[in-house]
This record gives structure tokens, C-alpha cells and sequence, in this order.
């Protein structure tokens, strides 16, 4: 399949950076601490409109804006997945399996070994590092290690190949959604119900900058009925039984790096009828700033023979997942 997509620096910008602001604090000692880190920073953040949750503060009623997410950790691996792997198992694992990521993997140790003894026809090479990747991703639980996950995942381009603390369950995922559309190579209308608020606007471009989860099924109404989202996605990968529950929810996954234009916004549709806002994307190729880190030197093509609507001169790369990456030039 391919696939016109900006890589690095290209020219194409769709959207300026997104205004979001997040902050860290680490509570080590007493309340001096926190009256210190308010006296600091609290002319920025009122103390009545926030809330303190884990490792983040954000606004109560804060929406999330529908844009590129330009601090996403986006890397696609597009050329460099052999070399990555062997990054991610000799060096990125053993120091991650000392921190956050540690207890997430270990959680998903039994589920991913009954999943390798189910692999379907076609699957073969889903590996059990892949496997373990999609339960951890899946599991839930109480600690919701996931949105933890995500949320690193969608602001730490600046700590990438540093101190971003899941390169490896970043790499597993990435892979294991590239492995299951090799077999899979079409589209997907999917659908997405959150608790969030997001603001969009029409014809724009953008990504979710993020793991994201969608389904086959647009009635499962648990997930939320604030901002709902119907998906045409062609590089989400369907998880079949993979995940931690089976195929009940019928999940497809969406990479960080999948772009979409939103099409529309607030027309009702029987399938979300109960939806307060609901937006309708289309997927319109990728863009991943961080691929392989530029690692890896461009070759030369003329992409007019596949785009013959679109007379550029590009640079192209062939992936290792199958498709080729052209960014204009």
C-alpha cells in the first residue's frame, strides 16, 4: 500500500503546534513542597480550576483540540525496525524494566503466552513480545497503566531516544499494528466514544498523536457519549482475539502517526444517536516526525507515476512494513 506522508522536517504543515500545557510535579517530602511548587507556578495554573492526579495537573473542563499533536512520539520505524529491535531488547528493555513500564509487562506475561498459542493463520510473525505488547496496551485494571502510557506517548518527543520511559512497548505496539495489516491491507469504518471534550474544525488535518483504541461496533455506549468519533481508518490494525478480552470489544487500534481530515462535525447518525458531539474522520495517509530519527538517508523517486494528480518531486523510502514513504521536497 502507499501512502503520501510528511517525514521530519517536510514542507507540508497542516497545523501550528498545539497551545496545550502540561506540567509535572513530584511530591517528595510534605506540604512544603507542594506550597513551594504553587508559589512557583500557581499564577499560571489558578488553584481552585485544577486538580492534582498522579504525575499531571490539567483543567477540569480542559478540551483537547483535534490538531497534529507535534510533540507526539510518532516514530514508525519505517526503515529501521531490525535495527530497533535489537536497540529495544539490548539496551531500551533492561533499563525500562526498572520503572514505570516494569509492573505493565509483567501483568501481561500470562496472557500473552495462552495469545501466542492462538495466533491465526497468517499471523506468524506476531511474535510473543508483540503479543505481551497488545495484552499490557488491553489489560485495564485499576491503575489505568495505559492512559499513563498514552499520555507520555502524546507529549514526549523532546524526551524520545532519552528518558521517555516506554520505547519498548512503544516499538512492540507500533509493530505488532504494522504485522497485523500486512494481512489486512484494507480500510476500516470504526467508532469511538469517549468522556472528553474535543474541538475540531471541518476540513482541517489531523492526527490523534496517540495509541488510540476504536471498534467494529458503535454500541459500546460504556465508553462514553461526550465526544464520539466514526473512523475511516487504513492503518489501524483490527487486534482480533489478542486483547486481554478476547475479541469482545472488536478493537481496532489507530497508531500516533495515522492522519485524517475531519470531514464533519455534529451531523446526527443512527449509530450515535446519543452522542453529544460527533465528529466523522477519513484517513489521508501518515506523518512521522520522529521516523527512525532520521536516521537513515533518503533515496530519490518520481512519486508522479502514483500520484498523477500531484506533479512534486519527492524523496521516497521503501518500509520494512511494506509501503512506501514519500515526503515532499
Amino acid at each position: 500500500m502507499e501512502a503520501l506522508v510528511v517525514v521530519g522536517n517536510g514542507e507540508i504543515k497542516y497545523q501550528s503546534p498545539s497551545s496545550h500545557i502540561y506540567m509535572t510535579a513530584v511530591m517528595k517530602t510534605n506540604m512544603l513542597v507542594f506550597v513551594s511548587l504553587y508559589l512557583l507556578f500557581g499564577w499560571t495554573l489558578p488553584l481552585c480550576a485544577c486538580k492534582i492526579s498522579g504525575t499531571f495537573i490539567t483543567q477540569d473542563d480542559q478540551s483537547i483540540p483535534l490538531d497534529m499533536v507535534d510533540n507526539s512520539v510518532d516514530d514508525m520505524y519505517s526503515t529501521c525496525a531490525t535495527k530497533m529491535e535489537a536497540k529495544v531488547k539490548g539496551t531500551y528493555f533492561k533499563k525500562e524494566m526498572r520503572e514505570d513500564f516494569k509492573n505493565m509487562w509483567s501483568r501481561a506475561e500470562k496472557c500473552a503466552k495462552k495469545k501466542i498459542k492462538e495466533r491465526e493463520r497468517g499471523d506468524e510473525a506476531l511474535t510473543k513480545d508483540h503479543l505481551q505488547a497488545i495484552c499490557a496496551y488491553t489489560a485495564g485494571g485499576r491503575e489505568n497503566a495505559y492512559k499513563t502510557f498514552n499520555k507520555a506517548v502524546r507529549t514526549n518527543r523532546a524526551q524520545y531516544g532519552s528518558t521517555f520511559p516506554f520505547h519498548s512497548l512503544h516499538f512492540w505496539l507500533t509493530r505488532a499494528i504494522q504485522i497485523l495489516k500486512t494481512s489486512d491491507s484494507k480500510c476500516h469504518t470504526t467508532f469511538r466514544r469517549t468522556e472528553s471534550k474535543f474541538t475540531g474544525v471541518v476540513s482541517k488535518v489531523m492526527r490523534f498523536g496517540t495509541f488510540t483504541s476504536s471498534s467494529n461496533s458503535s454500541a459500546l455506549t460504556r465508553f462514553g457519549k461526550t465526544t464520539c468519533f466514526k473512523i475511516r481508518t487504513c492503518h489501524g490494525a483490527y487486534l482480533k482475539k489478542y486483547p486481554k478480552l478476547g475479541d469482545s470489544e472488536q478493537e481496532v487500534l489507530i497508531p500516533p502517526y495515522e492522519t485524517f481530515k475531519i470531514i464533519s462535525k455534529d451531523k446526527p447518525m443512527k449509530q450515535l444517536s446519543d452522542c453529544k458531539t460527533v465528529y466523522i474522520l477519513n484517513s489521508t495517509g501518515v506523518q512521522s516526525n520522529l521516523d527512525c530519527q532520521d536516521r537513515n538517508a533518503p533515496q530519490t523517486c518520481d512519486v508522479n507515476r502514483n500520484f498523477p494528480r500531484m506533479r512534486i518531486s519527492v524523496d521516497c523510502k521503501l518500509l520494512e512494513s511494506g509501503f512506501r514513504v514519500c515526503g515532499g521536497r
